[in-house]
């Protein structure tokens, strides 16, 4: 299924784990969406964010969703009220995971910052703050006891921490590349954790160390889920789905999914459900895990020497260790925890009320929200009401092919048998539904990125037809028409590449590389070409000179100005570097007393000061303007505006 779940991009998305339908996604227009996984429209918008939404989580029972920003701000949303319950405040930059605690009232975040903060929700207050990581946390999971904490990172590690004691048990170190995802076994103690090193590695939470490490040739794990019964892990990697056992490590099978960067997964009725975004647009898909190979011809569990044999270990479990789930939900396991200062546990009450008073859940619609939403008095509440499977695909769809994978234990597992269709991609459905239907513009800015081009017809490129019963056209004037615009694109092309060379040699037989080029640069007069040097120059810091500030600034202007995203985007570059290298420098200047006696250097580095001083308050109205802007347009605006705060 394929729907338009936000107006502008969607940065985040997660699926509820315990039915696997409700999905939620955030965009660069700062709302959370709730949706039912199987219909089409919108259930609930959720607003309060004014930054876009970084990270979302969905709480066990799925009436609790937590999402945090760019700014680093969290808010917690009631679901089944309607209603924004908690804004929770302390972290210094984007909010990049996020997790329920499985039994008390907890919340746990992992930011850019590098830190990671659990709070109680009832309290509004930060109960500890724990730090060892180095770089962004990028994922956090609550172990299924709630006595533990694990945290994946971009330093390359994963830690597990104590949640009673407040520290660190262990660090486990061993994948060469960022670790972007982390999950904990159902049952035993044991660790799974998938990183931009193409691997997925298994750690045994007992002994603490690696089980198994499975490494794969093509792209990076995107997502990992174990299976309910805890036999298998369900790995997705892009346009994939991997399906692994760790004791021995092997691979039983592999499934191709036209899925992308898949973002998530979860399992409802015994069908595994994939989710992932580009740009605008949700898609989710469907695999019959009937149809998957999940077990090989080794039973699970260890065989040691001075035991007799017995016969092979029910599948899912293991010799491993077993957590300890507490009886009832009403305990604390984090009855034990140090609190922090009294500043960092509790964030303003003023500011707190202020924005839960400006955030607010909108129903889009009230027939899904009541089949969904069950009032809190009901003992059972699984959305939707009727869980059914989805319907198998017909048999007329085309068959999606499945790679035949040798695993890397031959002799343990047998090649499995040609199957039917295992993916089914859902036809596509409508967007949102309105009372109004909104009309198609063309969009005020360009995106760098996008699969269609802007502002295109194919009526542009074949000639009119004057008779409107004539409705083929002869194939020599359709070719006709389109070498019109064939040779009108050949020749901008052919243009740009020789300014290019005009600039390449400037650069090449110049001493002061930076100040000439960009000189002959602005001399064509094409932004394109400046936006191509600027781009190379922006690489280098040390390329950078007052003088040049005093030629690039005016180009600066006109960049953050264009209708096209990478214009902006390497204006903004341009700008923030100047700002931060030579703002200092250009205000002590102008503050300085004049100087006795006549010094011609000073009295040329005063003038390009002057110079660039009027040029950056010029561009400071434009920033100031751009500033409320939403998406990562506006996060860029804002944060120049600060740093050209000075000015005002």
């Amino acid at each position: 299924e394929e729907i338009t779940a936000h107006s502008s991009n969607v940065s985040s998305l997660v699926l509820g784990k315990s039915s696997g339908r409700l999905l939620a996604t955030g965009g660069d227009d700062c709302r959370v969406n709730v949706w039912s996984v199987n219909k089409p429209n919108c259930v609930m918008s959720l607003t309060g964010h004014t930054t876009p939404i970084e990270s979302l989580q969905i709480n066990t029972n799925e009436k609790l969703i937590v999402a945090g920003s760019q700014s680093g701000s969290i808010r917690v949303w009631d679901l089944e009220a309607a209603k924004i319950l908690r804004t929770l405040l302390g972290h210094k930059a984007n909010i990049c995971s996020l997790d329920f605690h499985p039994f008390g009232s907890f919340v746990a975040s992992g930011s850019l910052d590098t830190n990671i903060k659990l709070w109680d929700v009832r309290r509004k207050g930060c109960v500890f703050r724990y730090k060892g990581h180095t770089e962004a946390v990028r994922c956090l999971r609550f172990s299924p006891d709630g006595k533990w904490l694990a945290s994946a990172a971009d330093d390359h590690t994963v830690k597990l921490w104590d949640l009673a004691a407040g520290k660190i048990m262990f660090e486990f170190t061993g994948h060469t590349g960022p670790v972007n995802i982390v999950e904990f076994h159902p049952n035993e103690y044991l660790l799974a954790s998938g990183s931009f090193d193409r691997t997925v590695r298994f750690w045994d939470l007992e002994k603490f160390q690696v089980v198994s490490c499975i490494e794969e040739e093509s792209t990076p794990v995107r997502c990992v889920l174990f299976s309910p019964d805890g036999c298998c892990l369900y790995s997705g990697f892009q346009d994939s789905l991997r399906v692994y056992g760790w004791e021995p490590e092997r691979c039983f099978d592999v499934v191709l999914v036209n899925w992308g960067k898949v973002a998530d997964l979860s399992i409802c009725n015994n069908q595994l459900i994939g989710v992932s975004f580009a740009q605008s647009t949700v898609s989710s898909f469907v695999v019959d895990l009937s149809r998957v190979t999940k077990s090989g011809s080794i039973p699970h569990g260890l065989i040691r020497d001075d035991e007799p044999l017995v016969p092979p270990t029910p599948t899912g479990s293991s010799l491993r260790r077993i957590y300890d789930r507490p009886s009832t939900t009403c305990s604390k396991p984090q009855s034990r925890v140090k609190h922090n200062s009294e500043s960092e546990r509790r964030s303003p009450s003023s500011e707190d009320d202020r924005d839960e008073k400006e955030s607010k859940a909108e129903i889009q619609n009230p027939e899904d929200y009541k089949e969904i939403f069950q009032p809190k008095n009901a003992i059972c509440r699984t959305p939707p009401r009727n869980n059914e499977p989805f319907p198998a695909p017909p048999e007329d769809e085309p068959v999606t092919a499945k790679e035949a994978v040798k695993p890397s234990h031959a002799a343990d597992v047998q090649t499995p048998l040609p199957k039917q269709e295992l993916v089914r991609t859902v036809c596509s459905r409508p967007p949102i539904a309105s009372s109004t239907p909104l009309p198609r513009t063309e969009p005020s800015v360009i995106p760098a990125a996008r699969n269609e081009p802007i502002g295109l017809k194919v009526s542009d490129f074949l000639p009119a037809v004057k008779n409107q019963s004539q409705n083929e056209l002869v194939d020599e004037e359709a070719m006709s028409q389109i070498r019109k615009g064939h040779e009108t694109m050949c020749v901008v092309l052919t243009s740009r590449h020789k300014n290019l060379d005009t600039v390449r040699a400037v650069w090449s037989t110049s001493d002061i590389k930076a100040r000439n080029s960009v000189d002959s640069a602005v001399a064509i007069n094409d932004l394109s070409v400046v936006v191509d040097l600027l781009n190379i120059v922006n690489q280098k810091a040390s390329l950078w000179k007052l003088d040049l500030c005093t030629i690039v600034l005016p180009q600066i202007e006109k960049l953050l100005q264009s209708k096209y995203e990478s214009y902006v985007q390497t204006g903004c570059t341009s700008l923030k570097l100047i700002l931060q290298r030579f703002l200092p420098l250009i205000t002590d200047i102008l503050a300085a007393p004049p100087s006795v006696g006549v010094d011609i250097t000073r009295e040329e580095r005063l003038h390009k000061c002057k110079l660039c001083y009027k040029q950056l308050k010029n561009i400071s109205n434009i920033v100031k303007n751009k500033s409320g802007l939403s998406g990562r347009h506006g996060s860029a605006f804002r944060e120049l505006h600060l740093l050209m705060a000075v000015l005002e």
